[in-house]
């Protein structure tokens, strides 16, 4: 069985089971028949996941690999903030019409800051340090920029990663202030485990452990059936992850590079809405 799956469940139980309901205070997200998305949700969940055993993909129901591979390439690697850059319209709810998000995600990682090195943006920032300082303690990105938050048409939710060299390993915690647990949990764990495969692969090093820490973990009130549901499906071992290892360059991964081989799940044959 995968051990997504186990973790996955455990989150989702302990949210549902000792969790606290929002619904006497006003809340922000709405339905997009204008009804108020109430959630359940617990405080600090942190979930660890060892990359050098398995993928990190649930079988309980299907993640969309290639789509949040895709999603992680247009923050990371494009550095874009425009949906029109994106094959999925998962930001289109928070694009204006010509297609930007703000000043929000990629945008900041592709500002350039002065260090004594020279100019770096946060992504080219770590590729240096693990390249030439792998035994730093600094080697960090962070998107929620206060001086930007005005002009972003939605606060980043995964908002810092720490990156961290042992053994020849490297390992990583990514830092969430928000996550909306049925609909992104398992899709945000997908893209930061390849992103930390990428870093490794062109830094001459091994993927080590993903650290997970959600600081509001929760479950809006029309999805709880869902969740019941999928919660009950049956577990499957986790597929065998492909990196092309011909790719030494951050910058020349494609989403073809990635690939999973014996990826069974089951099938989830209702839609999920998503609170905007």
């Amino acid at each position: 069985m995968s051990k997504a799956d186990k973790i996955f469940i455990n989150t989702c139980r302990d949210i549902l089971d000792n969790g606290v309901w929002d619904t006497e205070f006003e809340v922000r997200p709405v339905w997009a028949d204008g009804t108020p998305a109430h959630t359940i949700k617990k405080f600090c969940i942190v979930n660890r996941y060892n990359l050098a055993e398995e993928f990190p993909i649930i079988t309980l129901r299907k993640t969309n690999f290639e789509a949040a591979v895709d999603e992680i390439l247009w923050i990371w690697q494009k550095k874009s903030n425009n949906v029109h850059d994106l094959h999925s319209h998962i930001w289109d709810s928070w694009a204006d019409a010509s297609g930007s998000i703000g000043k929000a995600y990629g945008y900041q990682l592709g500002v350039k800051h002065k260090y004594k090195e020279g100019e770096f943006d946060q992504v080219d920032r770590v590729l240096f340090d693990l390249k030439h300082n792998p035994q730093s303690r600094r080697i960090l990105t962070n998107i929620y920029n206060f001086q930007d938050l005005h002009e972003m048409n939605l606060y980043p939710c995964a908002y810092s990663m720490t990156f961290n060299v042992a053994g020849g390993k490297l390992n990583a915690i990514l830092n969430q202030r928000s996550q909306d647990t049925l609909t992104a949990n398992n899709w945000n764990v997908v893209q930061y485990a390849v992103l930390v495969h990428m870093f490794a692969q062109v830094s001459g090093l091994q993927a080590g452990e993903l650290v997970h820490v959600i600081s509001d973990a929760h479950i809006y009130d029309r999805h709880i059936p869902i969740v019941e549901e999928v919660l009950k499906n049956p577990q499957y071992e986790a597929p065998k992850f492909w990196i092309n290892p011909e790719i030494k360059n951050f910058y020349d991964f494609k989403v073809e590079d990635f690939k999973l081989t014996d990826y069974k799940f089951t099938p989830l044959n209702k839609k999920i809405e998503v609170a905007i």
